[in-house]
């Protein structure tokens, strides 16, 4: 079945008989629709790619990727830009370290990889809120993906940073992008707002010219394929191995009766979900479902009186990586669906960046129809299991609320959301008081659908239990007028494909108390990562903490690497959910309890080689009698739960 826009191993395939040449000095990538294929340079031109997202992997680590996904005999790479991954609050823009989007685009070339790119507004890839901003819902009545005129200017504002820092590296310009995306499987949204699509169509030519090639990608559905094309943007789609070849094509036909076929995402494997068992999908039946495409193109070429050539899939993913801090998204599938911190997609190249089986496979079958680069496949990144590390509890989240919240809480009357608090990842505390005595168990619940999307409850500053969204929505408890009740609200990842990405954090609605509402709240929105990144805990006085193991807590220990910083995982045996941090670097979120991912990868360039490696976690639940991390050289996975 096709699938949203992600990572596919970006597999593209142009393949064509044609006599024409171009002069020496041109540079143009076209559309030939008499002969249904792609030219380059005025010539018939096959490319196959593969994608990769430059978020989820460490710029360290950009080039052993690349290089290794060009020594695989791909001629490309689909790139996409997350949009709230560099314009972090309005008008504040982050094109540094890890996000300098430019210096990747630069390696690619560097590496004689083209590229398709992919820069949204919305690209779903299962990433925060489908890279849209989570600042958009600070306008609560914002329609997104719309002609809406608060969307539009956002929209209009951002392509106006972005695009102009891809104008010179588009192919015709003497770049190696030969392709833009626009938008991305907009026919699977609810809107069907072909005004939108125009708009956007408008300011891709006037910031990036005449001369580009623009598309768009929907998977097979008429309906998806009615709301997602436009005259003036080239119509691809999507499939993956096991789908009918012809038909999703003949798909493609309806709105692109001439010109190369393209399936813009072949998946090569499958994401992951908290509380779902890992997934895995066969080499051999990837490579023979690439086959069948490469094979396809060739005889359609040849034999079918409408001499459509085929163009295989684009692999989604090539090299998938790793949702670091809070950026992995959501679906809804009739109920909320986080993502794994893990991206490892079950791809050629593996979270680690390590070749499998998998992608030597493709290997062998693209040797078949082109020559593969000269020289080896470059090795598996070393890794090292560190071994045990012994952690002490610093303190309990409550009592250190004013270094989380230096400026203090808000008060309100109820409740209000982490956008109307302005609070765009991460965690929130909702703070008031029993109104009243109640010496028996009494009901505290939430509205439906007001859990966005789990609150761990104090009462006394003593762990209660968890409200889950789509789950567990109410508690029973006994207290005295004047106790103390906190529920830690957290963000764990706003949906990025579904009807409705408008999806809003904290507590939506009222807490009530045998079904009275209660109501004087202090809320804190919490700055956790900046205090991490500033050296707390580590560089602040010992807290005496209580020795109690359960609700939300930070703990800490160290660790030395002898002589190198090679990639590990971390176990967390024992523990039950929260987040890592190492040197001040959000690792993301663990959930061992909940499966399947039951490690967390670590980046060698996190580390300090030689010294003195600072580890901070933060447990939400319930840590174990002996708090320890195990690190690891290889991921562990509950591969049925």
């Amino acid at each position: 079945a096709a699938r949203m826009g992600l990572p596919a191993l970006g597999l593209l395939l142009a393949a064509g008989l044609l006599h024409t040449q171009a002069s020496p000095s041109a540079r143009s990538f076209q559309l030939d629709y008499e002969h249904n294929c792609f030219l380059k340079d005025g010539a018939p031109f096959r490319y196959i790619s593969g994608s990769i997202h430059y978020a989820r992997v460490p710029r360290p680590a950009w080039r052993d990727r690349l290089l290794k996904m060009y020594m695989s005999g791909l001629s490309a790479v689909q790139v996409y830009v997350p949009w709230n991954y560099h314009e972090t609050l309005p008008g504040v823009y982050d094109f540094t370290g890890n996000r300098d989007v430019e210096a990747f685009l630069d390696l690619t070339a560097e590496l004689g990889l083209l590229v398709i790119l992919r820069p949204g507004p919305y690209i779903c890839a299962e990433w925060e809120m489908g890279g849209l901003p989570a600042w958009l819902l600070w306008k609560p009545d914002i329609i997104l993906r719309t002609s809406n005129p608060a969307y539009l200017a956002a929209v209009d504002s951002w392509l106006h940073v972005l695009l102009p820092k891809i104008k010179p590296r588009l192919y015709h310009q003497g770049g190696n992008i030969i392709s833009v995306q626009v938008e991305n499987e907009y026919g699977s949204y609810y809107a069907c707002d072909h005004g939108y699509l125009r708009h956007l169509l408008g300011s891709f030519r006037a910031l990036l010219g005449s001369e580009v090639l623009l598309f768009t990608t929907d998977s097979t559905g008429a309906r998806e394929l009615r709301c997602g094309t436009l005259q003036g943007l080239y119509a691809t789609v999507d499939f993956g191995p096991g789908s009918n070849v012809t038909e999703a094509f003949g798909a493609q036909r309806r709105v692109e009766p001439k010109g190369p076929l393209v399936n813009s995402e072949y998946y090569t494997g499958w994401l992951d979900y908290w509380g779902e068992a890992h997934a895995s999908t066969s080499a051999a039946w990837v490579a023979r479902g690439l086959e069948d495409m490469l094979q396809l193109g060739a005889s359609i070429n040849m034999q079918v009186v409408t001499r459509q050539r085929a163009q295989p899939p684009g692999q989604y993913m090539f090299h998938g990586g790793t949702n670091f801090a809070y950026w992995s998204g959501a679906d809804y599938k009739g109920q909320y669906k986080p993502v794994t911190t893990s991206y490892d997609y079950d791809a050629p190249l593996s979270e680690a960046g390590d070749p499998t089986e998998k992608l030597f496979a493709i290997r062998t079958v693209i040797s078949k129809f082109q020559p593969l680069p000269a020289g080896p496949m470059p090795p598996a990144t070393p890794k090292y299991a560190y071994g045990r590390v012994a952690l002490r509890k610093y303190a309990d989240l409550l009592d250190v609320l004013d270094v989380l919240c230096p400026s203090g809480p808000i008060q309100s009357q109820f409740p209000v959301t982490f956008e109307a608090l302005k609070q765009v990842h991460g965690f929130v505390v909702y703070h008031t008081q029993l109104p009243w005595d109640v010496p028996d168990p009494a009901t505290l619940g939430a509205a439906p659908h007001s859990i966005c999307d789990r609150g761990y409850v104090m009462l006394q500053k003593e762990y209660q239990g968890t409200l889950e969204r789509d789950g567990q929505t109410t508690l029973h408890v006994t207290g005295r007028a004047g106790d103390s009740l906190d529920i830690l609200m957290e963000n764990m990842g706003r949906i990025s494909f579904g009807a409705n990405t408008s999806d809003f954090k904290g507590l939506l609605g009222n807490l009530s108390l045998n079904s009275r509402p209660l109501s004087n709240w202090l809320i804190y929105p919490l700055a956790i990562d900046t205090a991490v990144q500033q050296g707390w805990p580590h560089t602040a006085l010992p807290k005496s903490s209580s020795g109690g193991r359960v609700g939300p807590a930070f703990y800490t220990g160290t660790f030395e690497t002898p002589g190198i910083a090679w990639d590990t995982f971390v176990k967390f045996p024992g523990w039950s959910k929260g987040l890592l941090w190492i040197n001040g670097f959000n690792l993301g979120r663990y959930w061992s309890c909940r499966g399947p991912q039951q490690t967390l990868f670590v980046p060698g360039s996190v580390l300090h080689a030689g010294h003195t490696n600072n580890i901070t976690v933060l447990e939400l639940e319930g840590a174990p009698p002996t708090p320890l991390l195990l690190f690891l050289d290889q991921p562990l996975y509950n591969r049925t739960l």
